[in-house]
């Protein structure tokens, strides 16, 4: 299945790698204007480069995710530069995975109040595209107890809560909301691609798990994005895709 979003306008928050450049980089060889922010400023413009060469209008920008603030600048600037706003994907993670205050804080500043931020600052936008989708990306953990991970699990729960809840608020304004829940995704640089060194047993473990017998792939990722996206989606909102190559099914 071709993807077209020629004329549209994509915002992408955040990250300047893995799952968050591969939707970028989609989104622009598909056609798509394309901004995308991170905290890192060397690896933003690593990223607008890229988007850049893969044919599309294309901004980036450094944000701190977790600051309230920041996105509403964050979500104006992208507008500005874009001439608008048709898709906006919620892609950020903070990553929370101990089971303390400093990890509940990290998950519930960025996972989720990132998400209802972006979503909020980049409404007034989307109400005039005659297009307008939310993507936000869950995880797998959130649809199975998370022993290992209690706050990651119970915020990207909240994610999959949250995006039903937008869903309903928001057909009357003929906005599409859904979520992906990716499973085990590895990338250069990952947390994955750490773990396969520094923890062995838990990630031959996950290894094992998934049907497949690899973990995915970035660009996997982003194709359920892209498809939750497009007008061949126009039928769905307040779903979760799951992503993960059977790894919930073992």
């Amino acid at each position: 299945m071709a993807f077209d979003f020629t004329g549209r306008r994509v915002v992408v928050a955040g990250g300047s790698r893995g799952i968050c450049r591969s939707i970028g980089l989609a989104f622009a060889g598909a056609g798509a204007a394309v901004s995308v922010c991170a905290r890192r400023a060397d690896g933003i413009a690593r990223v607008r480069d890229e988007l850049a060469a893969a044919g599309g209008l294309a901004h980036a920008a450094t944000c701190d995710l977790g600051d309230a603030g920041a996105v509403a600048r964050y979500i104006a600037e992208a507008a500005a530069a874009l001439g608008g706003i048709d898709v906006l994907v919620n892609n950020a993670s903070g990553f929370g995975l101990t089971d303390d205050e400093a990890g509940w804080a990290a998950s519930v500043s960025v996972d989720l109040m990132a998400t209802v931020r972006a979503s909020e600052a980049a409404l007034p936008f989307l109400k005039q595209s005659s297009a307008g989708a939310i993507i936000n990306t869950s995880s797998i953990s959130a649809l199975q107890p998370s022993a290992r991970t209690p706050p990651y699990g119970a915020v990207k729960a909240a994610v999959v809560h949250y995006t039903q809840s937008q869903a309903v608020a928001l057909a009357a304004a003929r906005i599409r909301v859904n979520s992906v829940a990716p499973g085990s995704i590895e990338f250069p640089g990952g947390m994955w691609e750490q773990r396969k060194t520094a923890q062995p047993a838990l990630y031959n473990g996950v290894l094992a798990s998934i049907p497949f017998g690899r973990l995915g792939r970035p660009e996997e990722v982003a194709n359920a994005v892209l498809f939750l996206a497009s007008d061949q989606a126009s039928w769905i909102t307040g779903q979760t895709l799951v992503v993960d190559g059977g790894q919930m099914l073992t």
